[in-house]
């Protein structure tokens, strides 16, 4: 695609055309991304960035069999869905074979926050209930369904947190209620979540599910107590409700050892429903709500029909199709436990080097880093941590950051992200935290400020060049049946990466 428009009047443009609600990576200093491959996106220089963050290019961007599926289909036929097609039987197929026996039904829709509000839908019709229990910090989709069911959004609003729904704490051992020095914390969370069923009851009211991800993404990168789950579940249907797993972020085989991040909490754990999206198009627009055949059967006996006039379409099934190839074909699932395992035996040196990491926790390539400003306190480092993000940018390093006090950095890369990718990520951070404890100076209590411009007021003295640790090999991209090879230049003076197209 040619450039239509300069960074600036790009930037200019969006300001005056789109809502000023869709917000931007950097907004300080935004980036224009023209392509992308495998995990690697390029700017309108031609600059190379390292994509830590992009959970929903699941396979790698722009993957050749992916886009193959896609324009394969598209010439042939993309309809509605009513019509008989024999790709959306083969891709519930598929997708049903990866989860347990019972749940068995598919239904198809175009992105996560649909999955989410179907599975709503279903849930409520099950018994006639209407309240739902949530986790505090959860992100559920941006229907109006959904933000009410999401304290990540809704604390943020005007609106007063609904009577149907009930906030539970957010199962953090790190920095929540109950932590890692507690007994039995998974139990502790769980009997939050009965608390809360029987102020409910005592109050008339009746719960019709909990929902939550099976690791909280916006949350800060929250991993769940072995055994919460199941024991949330067991008060849930006891009060006649269900449970809804959502995947929506952190399915496909994610964590590595599993295909579904809800099976690392044990063999006896299935949920009532299951939601999924983002990775299962590698961005193409697909999700899909899986559940049991009593569920299905009570939500259509209502009378009520449900139809989706591109959920499950030809194409969309294709790309989906296409995904789960690569996911086996690559050995993506067994990628992400070797790469995960290294990148968080790196962090793990980082934290015994750096007193601004706290914690470091991750399953796979879901990992996050909490910032802290002491040890002792856990104090967040929210600034720090947007301090951290620019720089890192500035070396061609994609990183976020989330949770409730926005000081955890976010690694949830494409899923065919290597070793190298790692150490290269992990020397920059090294160098930026380096200089920023010493800008800080833990013992005088110096800190940054909320308001830093990152680029430009970090004092010149504390400024380092840290080597460009792509300087000396090439890195191969592949689409197609060419190679793309792209060099950065040794010099730092050279800011510009070359593209060469070569046989590497």
């Amino acid at each position: 695609m040619c450039e239509l428009y300069s960074k600036q009047d790009t930037l200019a443009l969006r300001e005056r055309h789109i809502g000023p609600s869709c917000k931007i990576f950097f907004a300080a200093d935004p980036i224009k991304i023209m392509r992308a491959r495998g995990q690697y996106m390029f700017d309108e220089k031609g600059e190379r960035y390292l994509d830590c963050i992009n959970n929903v290019a699941h396979v790698g961007h722009c993957h050749p069999e992916v886009v193959k599926a896609a324009t394969k289909q598209m010439e042939l036929l993309n309809t509605n869905s009513r019509f008989l097609h024999d790709n959306i039987i083969e891709f519930a197929k598929r997708l049903t074979a990866t989860l347990p026996q019972k749940l068995s039904v598919c239904y198809f829709t175009n992105s996560g926050s649909e999955a989410n509000d179907l599975a709503l839908c279903l849930a409520r019709q099950f018994r006639g209930h209407q309240d739902v229990i949530t986790l505090d910090h959860a992100y559920h989709g941006h229907l109006s369904s959904l933000i009410e069911i999401s304290p990540y959004k809704f604390q943020k609003g005007e609106d007063a947190k609904r009577e149907s729904v009930h906030v539970a704490p957010a199962p953090d051992t790190y920095r929540g209620k109950y932590r890692e020095d507690h007994e039995d914390p998974s139990t502790a969370y769980a009997d939050e979540v009965k608390k809360i069923i029987d102020e409910a009851h005592s109050s008339g009211r009746k719960i019709a599910a909990f929902i939550a991800e099976s690791m909280q993404s916006c949350g800060g990168q929250i991993i769940p107590p072995a055994g919460y789950f199941q024991k949330v579940a067991e008060h849930v249907r006891k009060a006649g409700g269900v449970f809804i797993a959502d995947e929506v972020q952190v399915g496909f085989g994610r964590v590595g050892r599993h295909f579904w991040s809800f099976r690392m909490h044990g063999e006896d754990f299935v949920p009532d429903i299951v939601t999924m999206g983002k990775p299962m198009g590698n961005g193409h627009p697909i999700s899909c709500v899986v559940t049991t055949k009593e569920i299905a059967e009570a939500f259509s006996s209502s009378g009520m029909e449900y139809f989706n006039t591109y959920g499950g379409n030809p194409v969309s099934c294709a790309v989906g199709l296409a995904v789960l190839d690569v996911i086996e074909k690559e050995n993506l699932q067994g990628n992400a436990v070797r790469v995960g395992n290294y990148l968080i035996e790196l962090l793990n040196e980082q934290k015994a080097k750096h007193p601004l990491i706290g914690d470091i926790r991750g399953v796979g390539l879901f990992i996050g880093i909490d910032l802290v400003k002491d040890r002792e306190n856990r104090t967040p480092a929210t600034a720090e941590a947007q301090h951290v993000i620019y720089e890192m940018k500035g070396k061609g390093i994609l990183l976020s950051a989330d949770g409730p006090h926005r000081n955890v950095l976010k690694i949830k890369p494409p899923m065919c992200f290597t070793e190298e990718d790692a150490k290269f990520m992990v020397d920059h951070l090294d160098g930026i935290l380096t200089v920023l404890e010493e800008v800080m100076d833990f013992k005088s209590g110096i800190e940054v400020s909320e308001n830093t411009d990152y680029r430009t007021k970090m004092p010149k003295e504390a400024r380092v060049e840290l080597p460009d640790l792509s300087a000396t090999k090439a890195r191969e991209i592949r689409s197609g049946k060419e190679k793309w090879c792209v060099l950065r230049p040794a010099c730092p003076a050279q800011q510009k990466t070359q593209d060469v197209r070569a046989e590497c």
